[in-house]
């Protein structure tokens, strides 16, 4: 027997359980979601994919037409996938390792949100900008 004689079969995205597996969880997320505004993480790294269903999933959700990049300690790239709500949320460290790889059920992710405390220091200074202007 040599290695000719081996037959090879590529497995349809589809096929593949465990992708099959976490898009019926992303589905009933997200009817969860609709119904009752729920909102939902879903941790990524801490799945045992193989590389191929890993980009199995990534082809079943491709991407939409709003993405977003902030620049903080370290960068992180989000952009909604080809199903409005559900965003795929990826966080560097600053020397641009994957730290955290997600999957956000949203209207928008929740790191996009501005923070009270932050909103409150804006109106601070700009109010400050304003009392110089005068």
């Amino acid at each position: 027997m040599s290695l000719d004689d081996i037959s090879i079969k590529v497995a349809d995205l589809h096929s593949i359980g465990s992708v099959d597996a976490l898009l019926n969880e992303i589905a009933t997320r997200l009817q969860r979601f609709v119904t009752t505004g729920e909102t939902a993480l879903i941790d990524l790294k801490g799945l045992p994919f193989s590389p191929a269903e890993y980009e199995g999933l990534r082809t079943m959700l491709g991407r939409g037409e709003i993405s977003a990049r902030l620049e903080a300690i370290g960068d992180s790239e989000l952009y909604e996938t080809h199903y409005p709500g559900v965003w795929w949320v990826t966080h560097y460290n600053v020397e641009g390792d994957v730290i955290a790889d997600l999957l956000e059920i949203a209207a928008v992710p929740a790191i996009l949100h501005s923070q009270p405390e932050d909103v409150q220091d804006g109106l601070e200074r700009l109010q400050h900008t304003l009392s110089q202007n005068k």
